[in-house]
């Protein structure tokens, strides 16, 4: 037998490797071994008020730090009733749209375009072609402020609340951000251009089931209550009280994360399965983007990840400028926060985090004080579908050396965006 060993896995957040295991040609065991420890943060709120919550479980993420607060408020103002303004939805809408931007074009410039061109970072890949990560930095720099702008700072907002926002936006600063926005529009494009332009990632055919937040309008990351997941045609319906049918979580020998499975298989979250989900939001220029990319859906390809994070980058661009050209045109009101009345119950929420499906969900008596919380992240949603998707790159592979096995088990890694270190957690139930 034969062992390939990739002992750390570079270009995305926390610590997880892979494990290989041959017997002759025939692959025996794959295996995505996340060694992070629990980080213990449910238990943390424990017997914290309401108000406390939302501050302390941001710190999961600072890239998703916007996600987690915002699905945190979500599911404290579904455990008491409380109905936020049209204002605060568009707002917390805007304000995940930033996170977005900031994310994905971190992720796509910085972590995974290097792969395609043969550097090992994204330095190598900025001393030969700056104009690409200059792209990259200057998206990620707009979603940072859209961020700063709504939320009060880039990272771990402190403006969002209970029942609504501290403060709202000047009307000068929707004006800022619209400019940058409209800029951003040709960096966007610039984007789909740059990855129609890189060389094919055709090493990984699986079938594939998609899970992602079936929103009343089709396009929005914060609104809604079910997730929708699709399967080979067929398509299910999970409401978000029921969210533990879907994520059906199991502790496995070699992973610090546990795994989830729909119906006995895995599924896959994230950009790739939001436009699965809803192929409505597929057109204008998301439609011409989609050919140039030369994306089918529903695609059998994780790689195609990747492509769906530009698809959805142009999108986060429009989406954000409307959003923005819609306050302006109403006006933006003074809104104080909905009055808070905490009772005992509990409250879930989904959203959908730039990596994918986000939940929330937490009992509380009587006084507002958390009884149990549960929070379930993207990656550890996707860990069973990786461990899936590696073992089929393994398959598929005819040349059995190992430089070239470890590269495309790094590049499926790097596709589903990872954040190894959110997707540990300790609940009982």
């Amino acid at each position: 037998m034969s062992v390939i060993v990739i002992e750390h896995l570079a270009r995305v957040e926390g610590h997880g490797g892979i494990t290989v295991e041959l017997e002759g040609d025939a692959v025996t065991n794959v295996r995505f071994d996340v060694f992070e420890g629990s980080r213990l943060l449910e238990p943390l709120v424990r017997g914290k008020r309401y108000d406390e919550v939302p501050p302390i479980l941001s710190r999961i993420c600072a890239i998703c730090s916007a996600a987690h607060t915002l699905t945190s408020l979500k599911a404290t103002e579904a455990a008491f009733g409380i109905r936020v303004s049209p204002q605060t939805e568009l707002l917390r809408e805007l304000l995940f749209r930033g996170e977005s931007i900031e994310s994905h074009a971190l992720h796509l410039f910085l972590l995974a375009i290097p792969d395609y061109l043969n550097y090992p970072g994204a330095v190598a890949l900025a001393a030969d072609k700056p104009a690409a990560v200059l792209l990259g930095l200057r998206l990620k720099k707009l979603g940072n402020r859209i961020q700063e702008t709504i939320g009060g700072r880039a990272v771990h907002p402190v403006n969002a609340l209970v029942g609504g926002f501290g403060k709202v936006p000047a009307l000068d600063q929707l004006i800022e951000l619209r400019s940058g926005l409209l800029q951003a529009a040709a960096d966007a494009d610039a984007a789909i251009d740059l990855m129609a332009s890189l060389p094919a990632a055709d090493f990984c055919h699986s079938e594939t089931v998609y899970a992602a937040l079936r929103s009343p309008h089709l396009d929005s990351y914060y609104l809604g209550d079910e997730v929708m997941v699709v399967t080979d045609g067929n398509r299910a319906i999970v409401p978000a009280s029921d969210y533990a049918s879907l994520t059906n979580e199991k502790a496995v020998p070699h992973s610090h994360a546990k795994h989830s499975s729909f119906r006995g298989s895995p599924f896959m979250v994230g950009s790739l399965a939001r436009l699965t989900v809803n192929p409505r939001r597929l057109t204008g220029k998301l439609a011409v983007a989609m050919k140039r990319l030369k994306l089918s859906l529903p695609a059998d390809n994780p790689m195609d990840n990747n492509k769906a994070q530009a698809l959805e980058l142009i999108n986060d661009v429009e989406r954000a400028l409307e959003i923005i050209e819609q306050l302006l045109r109403d006006g933006i009101k003074d809104e104080r926060p909905m009055p808070v009345q905490p009772r005992a119950g509990t409250g879930t929420a989904i959203t959908e985090a730039p990596r994918g499906l986000l939940i929330h969900s937490y009992q509380y008596d009587a006084d507002g004080c958390v009884v149990a919380a549960d929070v379930i992240t993207p990656t550890a949603l996707n860990a069973a579908s990786m461990e899936l998707h590696f073992r089929r790159g393994v398959e598929q592979c005819a040349e059995r050396e190992e430089a070239v096995i470890t590269k495309r088990l790094q590049m499926i890694a790097r596709a589903y965006d990872p954040c190894i270190s959110c997707s540990v957690h300790l609940v009982r139930r």
